[in-house]
């Protein structure tokens, strides 16, 4: 299974599955991560933590934690 966190700078993905519970998931879903949307990763911080996405033509930050819980093909 591979997840956003394994993703290169510069990669385009698309999300296949959104894992976790209740107002985590909830939350990732507010930001416009949904299944079949695509992601660019832009940057990603030196130590990993956060990395820089454009999902639906929009600049998000995503923690580390939360990037291993959105599966990507």
């Amino acid at each position: 299974m591979k997840t956003l966190k394994d993703a290169k700078v510069g990669e385009t993905v698309t999300v296949a599955k959104l894992h976790g519970e209740g107002p985590v998931k909830r939350r990732i879903m507010d930001m416009g991560i949904t299944k079949g949307v695509e992601i660019y990763v832009r940057k990603v911080a030196p130590l990993g933590d956060p990395m820089e996405l454009t999902v639906r033509n929009y600049e998000l930050s995503v923690r580390k934690a939360d990037a291993e819980m959105i599966e990507i093909v």
